[in-house]
């Protein structure tokens, strides 16, 4: 079992060191330093399944860091929620195989209402119809998924993750982003009680 345990391990390890780091990466920074941080635009992310729950793990993420950001469910989107949406606003978009129906009908959509939003995308597909659609197309490398029958998304959730650190992380540094700024957006729980003061 151990050695079961440590070659998934490593096999995480492995996809992570993978991913290609493109000068794509400073290009998504600078589109959502320029929306959010100069026009006042926030955030948005989108995915559906487990891919979705990482994009809303990344929208909060940033959100605590500084960055205003919400998750839009891209098929509540086809129900109204799709007014979440303003004009400075730009658009993050996940989906491993890059052909998930209601991530790219969600791209459609916002071109209808605001064409100008940029799209961010994540995937392990460059050729897909997800990523035709981007103004900046961050890979995964596409990793094989350590699950045994190699459909669970499991490596490639790992990756889509390390993807929205790497991009949380950089665009702290480029805010400046302080422990003081964290505790004003952090009251509550463990973190909150260890950054009292700090924020006041």
């Amino acid at each position: 079992m151990k050695d079961k345990i440590k070659g998934i391990l490593e096999h995480e390890a492995a996809a992570i060191k993978s991913i290609p780091v493109t000068d794509n990466f400073e290009k998504a920074i600078d589109i959502i330093y320029r929306h959010v941080h100069t026009m006042n635009g926030k955030l948005i992310t989108s995915g559906l399944g487990k891919a979705g729950q990482i994009a809303d793990n990344i929208a909060t993420t940033f959100s605590s860091t500084g960055t205003p950001a919400i998750f839009l469910h891209p098929s509540e989107a086809q129900h109204g929620d799709l007014g979440i949406l303003q004009k400075n606003d730009v658009l993050m978009a996940i989906s491993n195989s890059g052909m998930t129906r209601e991530i790219t009908e969600l791209i459609d959509l916002k071109n209808n209402l605001f064409p100008t939003i940029p799209v961010i995308v994540i995937t392990g597909n460059p050729e897909s119809p997800l990523a035709k659609k981007a103004d900046c197309f961050l890979s995964t490398g596409g990793p094989k998924e350590v699950c045994p029958l190699g459909l669970t998304p499991t490596t490639s959730t790992t990756a889509f993750t390390v993807i929205g650190d790497a991009l949380v992380v950089v665009m702290m540094e480029k805010i400046g982003f302080t422990a003081g700024d964290y505790a004003k957006r952090h009251h509550g729980g463990y973190l909150g009680a260890k950054l009292k003061g700090q924020g006041e």
